[in-house]
């Protein structure tokens, strides 16, 4: 059973084409990933999903409830961690949380409990009486995906959960996201964490600019690199200044410098390593090391979508209308 199905979902803002012609599902149990750089769509199809965006066309269907007709029902079925926290600063965590709790209907005593359950889960007992605002960037993160999951919702929408947080509430967070999804919660996750992908989603698809430009699970995606030897080497200078000179020299491989004293060779065909390092000592190169990479899912990604990792990397930067949405 599907629960989610989007076909050709479109959102435009004027000129401007968000989300350009989408379409994707996720069965039931899933965990779905939505991996590409900020302002790809990402923010902007949960948005339209969960119904704080409305649909220019294209269809869609949320626990099996057709959009917009089914939306109300399905919001019930549905939780929803935003890529910026909706909660009150001036309300402390316990209360945020059974604020939330008493939007979905919950008694007082079973909403109490639940929001003492979870800021134990989420080691956030300490800090429960404390104001929102008081809260450091990993702690509100946390504290805003309790509130999301405080009904147990059937479908769980995560957008960049782990953005901007340190890197131990980043893996608690993403503990939690496996937890959850043990638990059969079927999950819509949007990141620009290649690896953070690679490591929780089933499926993944990447987005850029709007569009979908390829889906599957990672042994799906990862056909695309499988036929390329890729050797890496340390020199004991920066690949500036003889790089032209080595890619005519070697024709047949595609050679890239990266950072520092690094480049990489990339082939069809398995690469001779001892022709380069022979090249290399007679520009008077020495190399340190010379190993054999195996392609990942970030050289999926970047040969499918030409996106450099330093651009998918960049944290979100805040912008106007749709556009600076990811």
């Amino acid at each position: 059973m599907n629960m989610i199905e989007v076909e050709n979902l479109i959102k435009k803002y004027e000129a401007f084409t968000a989300v350009d012609g989408v379409s994707f599902y996720l069965e039931q149990g899933e965990l779905f990933g939505l991996l590409g750089p900020n302002g790809a769509g990402k923010t902007t199809t949960i948005n339209m999903l969960t119904g704080l965006a409305q649909v220019t066309s294209g269809s869609a269907m949320v626990a099996g409830l057709p959009y917009p007709k089914g939306l109300k029902p399905a919001q019930r079925l549905i939780g929803v961690v935003p890529d910026e926290s909706n909660l009150y600063e001036e309300l402390n965590g316990f209360d945020n949380l059974c604020f939330c709790a008493a939007l979905y209907g919950m008694a007082k005593k079973k909403r109490e409990q639940k929001a003492g359950d979870l800021l134990e889960q989420f080691n956030l007992t300490e800090a429960g009486d404390r104001p929102f605002k008081a809260y450091s960037k990993g702690m509100k993160r946390k504290l805003t995906i309790a509130a999301g999951i405080i009904h147990d919702p059937q479908i769980l929408f995560l957008d960049e959960p782990t953005t901007g947080i340190d890197v131990a509430s980043a893996r608690q967070i993403r503990a939690l996201i496996k937890e959850r999804h043990g638990q059969g919660t079927t999950i819509l996750l949007t990141t620009h964490y290649i690896e953070e992908a690679e490591r929780l989603c089933q499926r993944i698809a990447f987005l850029v600019k709007g569009k979908i430009v390829r889906c599957g699970n990672l042994g799906e995606l990862m056909q695309e690199v499988q036929q390329e030897h890729i050797v890496q080497m340390t020199l004991s200078e920066t690949p500036g200044n003889f790089l032209e000179k080595m890619s005519q020299a070697f024709p047949e491989l595609q050679i890239k410098a990266l950072g520092g004293n690094s480049l990489r060779c990339l082939s069809s065909k398995a690469v001779n390593v001892t022709p380069l390092i022979v090249f290399l000592d007679q520009l008077g190169l020495s190399v340190f090391e010379a190993k054999i990479i195996q392609p990942t899912l970030e050289d999926v990604f970047v040969k499918v979508t030409g996106i450099g990792l330093d651009q998918l990397k960049q944290e979100k930067a805040g912008g106007g209308k749709g556009g600076g949405k990811g």
